[in-house]
């Protein structure tokens, strides 16, 4: 009697003969003490027929060989099926919903502890989080608007970078924040793209073995495990191993998910109680063959929620539903693959395994049938369709296919057989040549069509014809990025940005376009931009691509606005000299270069306006601009590379520099200056006018060649330029100062003697004499209207006077001065002119001239030849052929005095030296500073007394050197620093310093473009320059600083550990 209620009672008792394990009738104590829960008959709880109608929803009959209690339903019984006594069973719903919601709180909270992008632990990475949702903060906002992208939420620029669409997120399934890696990676690809290779995990709902909730540790993965005996089994439903090594984890009844992190785990993974995908798949196939009939989820083109998408999913073969039945506990199969299912493995439901005939089976409700039949499903040729048509969809496929056969087997019958020789090749493998001759009839038939029905835009066609063919063999990946650069939304830089990189690294046209093909085929992506979208961005900023309006029109001036580079010597005329031009020279037309200048700034300009608070719409006319002027030889750039004619290898620049605008509005007295160059003496801001390949001193060729230039400015100061800014033609009046000179180029612009001349300044009339006797009280006289007519007489002699008066009364003036300059003294060259006079002194005092008449040649050398050994030794200072700016900074200093002052014998000299370069060191920031008034306010209001002080000094203790004769430079900085400050405010702010820094440039540009003509290398300098010198390329610059790394990291990952601590892994939290 007890076997019998034992083997009525056992769960193994409504299970199949071919599951029945041999030796399977154990007593009940054999059960207890091996616990096989699965195995028990477990008491069921008493609980009424509303509450479990109301937590299942349906009530089923109970499975014959099962005691069921009154009002219990097919639900319990598979939870019994499955745990046994679990906790479900034995608690009241109650209890469980509590258990649940604490199992998702735990859940959550886990999920807020990581990034949604990266899956790293927010802890672990150093700096702030950001909200996945939220809007952009002010620093990213401003980081990526440089960088061109305007974005203004996160959802965006996360879908642009990572291509993974946070909109739709869920707090119980994805995390909210993102870590500061992940904000690096987007702010280094500008909104746009991602230079590193990051990996976004699959996030899936909370299940029951849950990678968050329940982690794998290291303790889980023994090593050196026996391997069991594989035991025979039935032919399917094998007992289910504790350990394995799959990559999918099964959750509930449900299909597997993947784990979160890498597709590639290795070590063993904890088994659950349901068959892993691998074994499923093999199972299924081996029962249903079904996989050619039946159709898969992946075809529904909508994105459904998981549960809605699972009831139509049949339980035995994971396929839609196909001619689908119900089983009595409720289940959905598919007919032919439940009729295999029992035929096999018994009359039992796959799912609870309640027992289930086929006699059983009936067919779903009508309103289920309906919502099967009209599944959006999308065919491979990209139409949807729903589930009831697709298969006569599908047919149809298959006539056409067959009627193309037909039609090409037709052809075929035709064609003339191959009489043997060279097989033919494909067209990919052909040149490019043998492609065009290949090609060429249906090349004509496209533009033909092109010219006909699109207007000639014979591009468009072919992308469209590219993006379709793409479309029809399913790339549909590829087809995206191929239309979104089509519509001029591309994954890759900007090309603003590519030209930027390309300008600043002195890249030439085969280096970028290597640098351009590496990127592309390590990546995978066209990151940076091809060579002809470069071009297009550069018309953008050069001058000559934008429209502008001169009123009145300028005299003797082309009223063209597209006059791009042009050729110097364009005014010579050949009647006038009869042999060729001893130079090669190129430069921009003057205004259209300022009218692009400007547009460079536009908007500078505008936040300039924005700042001060002033209408936009009210600011139309009243601009004024300040230009300097700067102009410097550079000396010997002979290169190997480069033919033409014979000239000289020495080269002058001409640039200008956008000092400041102001504005005066309508209704306002005063002007306001809305913007001011932050740094007027970089190279930076130094726009590049005009090149020629001739030497400054050549005066009568350097006259001819800027001539033009000055014609152009002396027009322009008597007209406005109306150029668009903001949507508003403004108005805008030039002011120009040619401040930027040397003392060389000063003398040869005004027509005065060499440096060498009787009359020492360039800014007074005293003679060298006069100078020295009073060094301090002195004047501004010069101007360029003076020297002008001081050349006529020079020139008429109207007085008929000896050449001594008439150079006398002239004072200097023996050339025709061709362009005016600002009566100014140069910063730059001021500081090198005086430390070169203080280096002299230095040797002087070392071998005590004040006491020696006249020292020979032999002992001033062994004087230089110790100084410059003391400097070596002890300040780092290699002696230079001739001075400049590097070795004048560090030679003027305290220390170098001191250091200088170990080899001088007396202590009273010593002194002395020590007392002349202190006062120096306080007048030298006056005339250094941008502005004075404001940085060095002290010593601006102590100038004249240190001058006065300086003066005596040299007057004095130094009277062996200054007496009856001083330096050019000396002399302006004690006579006339004060008079230039108070009328124009500064002096180092006007300074030549960014022309100069500019000649390093000349000689990297040039390297970069070397071509084999001299005339078109000097026109590739003279463009890359400018657009060197542009603000909008620099802002780019400024945003990208940090994308060197980045790249390196695209191009070698193996080599960049910048993402090292990115880590995709969830499960070792």
């Amino acid at each position: 009697m007890m076997e019998e209620s034992l083997e009525t009672d056992d769960p193994r008792s409504s299970m199949p003969a071919e599951l029945h394990y041999p030796h399977s009738k154990y007593s009940q104590w054999k059960f207890k003490l091996f616990r096989l829960k699965s195995m028990e008959k477990a008491p069921l709880p008493r609980e009424t027929q509303p509450e479990k109608g109301a937590l299942l929803g349906t009530s089923l009959p109970a499975a014959p060989n099962i005691e069921l209690d009154d009002d219990i339903g097919p639900g319990n019984v598979m939870k019994l099926c499955l745990g046994g006594k679990s906790k479900e069973n034995v608690e009241g719903p109650g209890r469980r919903v509590d258990m649940k919601l604490q199992e998702m709180e735990t859940h959550m909270n886990h999920l807020r502890c990581l990034c949604r992008l990266c899956g790293m632990i927010l802890r672990k990475v150093k700096g702030p989080v950001h909200d996945v949702h939220g809007n952009l903060d002010e620093f990213s906002k401003g980081a990526l608007r440089k960088m061109g992208c305007k974005f203004t939420s996160w959802p965006e620029v996360v879908l642009k970078v990572f291509k993974v669409d946070v909109t739709e997120d869920t707090e119980s399934v994805h995390p909210l924040s993102f870590c500061q890696c992940c904000w690096m990676v987007t702010i280094r690809g500008g909104g746009i793209c991602s230079f590193a290779r990051t990996k976004v995990p699959e996030w899936k709902p909370h299940s029951s073995p849950c990678h968050l909730c329940s982690p794998r540790k290291l303790s889980f993965q023994r090593t050196g495990r026996k391997k069991r005996k594989a035991i025979p089994k039935a032919q399917s439903l094998a007992k289910r191993a504790r350990w394995d090594h799959g990559d999918n984890t099964a959750i509930s009844e449900r299909r597997t998910l993947r784990p979160f992190g890498d597709h590639h785990h290795h070590g063993p993974v904890l088994r659950t109680w349901r068959k892993p995908s691998i074994q499923r798949e093999q199972w299924v196939r081996n029962l249903t063959h079904c996989q050619k009939d039946h159709l898969n989820t992946k075809l529904i083109s909508e994105k459904l929620p998981v549960d809605f998408l699972f009831s139509f999913t049949c339980l035995v073969c994971d396929h839609l539903l196909s001619d689908p039945v119900q089983s009595p506990c409720g289940h959905l199969f598919c007919r032919s693959c439940i009729i295999k299912y029992n035929h096999v493995l018994g009359p039992h439901c796959p799912a609870c395994n309640l027992s289930c005939t086929p006699d059983d089976l009936i067919s779903p409700a009508k309103t289920f049938l309906s919502a099967l039949y009209s599944l959006p499903l999308l065919c491979p040729c990209g139409k949807q369709v729903s589930l009831d048509s697709f298969k006569a969809h599908c047919l149809s496929h298959d006539l056409d296919e067959q009627d193309a056969k037909q039609q090409i087997s037709e052809l075929d019958s035709y064609l003339l057989p191959n009489k043997g020789g060279r097989p033919r090749q494909h067209l990919l493998s052909l040149t490019r040549r043998a492609q065009k001759q290949r090609l060429r009839d249906m090349k004509n038939q496209v533009k033909a069509f092109a010219d006909k029905e699109e207007g000639g835009d014979l591009k468009s066609v072919c992308q469209t014809l590219f993006l379709l063919a793409l479309r029809s063999g399913n790339e549909h990946r590829q087809a995206d990025e191929l239309e979104a650069m089509m519509q001029g939304r591309g994954i890759g830089l900007h090309p603003a940005v590519c030209l930027a990189i390309r300008v600043n690294t002195f890249l030439s046209c085969s280096q970028y376009h290597k640098m351009y093909r590496t990127v592309k085929a390590t990546s995978g992506r066209q990151i940076f931009q091809p060579l002809h979208t470069l071009r297009d961005a550069e018309k953008e900023l050069l001058p000559g691509f934008l429209q502008f309006e001169w009123q009145p029109a300028l005299n003797n001036v082309s009223t063209s606005c597209s006059a791009g580079i042009i050729n110097g010597l364009s005014g010579w005329t050949s009647s006038v000299d009869e042999f060729p031009a001893n130079t090669i020279t190129r430069r921009f037309r003057y205004d259209v270069a300022l009218a692009s200048a400007l547009k460079d700034l536009e908007e500078d300009i505008m936040d300039g306006l924005t700042e001060t608070g002033m209408e936009d719409t009210a600011c139309t006319s009243g601009f004024s601009v300040m230009i300097k002027e700067s102009c410097d030889g550079m000396g010997d750039v002979s290169e190997k590379h480069g033919g033409g004619p014979a000239v000289p290898e020495k080269v002058v620049r001409f640039s200008f520099t956008v000092m400041s605008i102001s504005v005066q509005a309508d209704e306002e007295e005063e002007e306001v200056i809305i913007f001011t160059e932050p740094k007027p003496n970089s190279e930076l801001s130094c726009k590049p006018l005009c090149l020629m390949f001739v030497d400054e001193s050549d005066h009568e060729t350097l006259t001819a060649v800027l001539g033009p230039v000055v014609a152009e400015r002396n027009a322009m100061k008597e007209s406005r330029l109306i150029l668009s800014l903001g949507g508003l033609p403004r108005s805008f009046h030039f002011h120009f100062r040619g401040t930027g000179y040397d003392e060389k180029m000063v003398r040869e612009m005004e027509g005065l003697e060499a440096s060498g001349s009787t009359y020492v300044c360039t800014l007074c009339d005293s003679t060298r004499a006069e100078a020295s006797q009073n060094m301090v009280l002195h004047s501004i006289t010069r101007s360029h209207e003076q020297n002008l007519d001081r050349y006529e007489i020079w020139r008429t002699n109207p007085f008929s006077e000896s050449v001594d008066e008439l150079r006398d009364r002239v004072k200097g003036v023996s050339a025709k001065p061709f362009m005016e300059t600002q009566p100014t003294m140069d910063a730059l060259h001021c500081d090198i002119g005086n430390a070169t006079e203080f280096y002299k002194i230095f040797q002087d005092e070392i071998g005590e001239v004040y006491k020696k008449v006249n020292p020979s040649r032999e002992e001033r050398r062994s004087w230089r030849a110790a100084l410059d050994k003391q400097l070596r030794q002890k300040m780092k200072l290699k002696p230079v052929m001739r001075m400049n700016g590097n070795f004048a900074r560090k030679l003027m200093t305290q220390e170098a005095v001191d250091v200088v002052c170990e080899l001088v014998p007396s202590k009273e000299r010593r002194e002395a030296l020590r007392e002349l370069i202190r006062i120096y060191l306080q007048m030298k920031p006056v005339w250094r500073a941008t502005c004075p008034a404001k940085e060095c306010p002290d010593q601006l209001c102590r100038y004249s007394f240190n001058s006065q002080l300086f003066a005596d000094l040299l007057s004095s203790t130094f009277k062996y050197r200054y007496n009856g004769k001083i330096t050019n430079y000396l002399h302006k900085t004690m006579a006339h620093v004060p008079e230039i400050i108070e009328r124009d405010g500064s002096i180092g702010a006007w300074a030549s310093e960014g022309n100069e820094s500019a000649n390093k440039l000349f000689r990297r540009f040039r390297k970069m473009n070397a071509r084999q003509s001299k005339a078109f290398e000097l026109e590739d300098v003279l463009k890359h320059h400018w657009l060197y010198t542009s603000k909008y390329l620099q802002k780019f610059m400024e945003a990208h600083k940090d994308s060197a790394k980045a790249l390196q990291a695209t191009i070698n990952p193996v080599e960049s550990q910048s993402n090292e601590d990115m880590s995709l892994e969830v499960h070792d939290f």
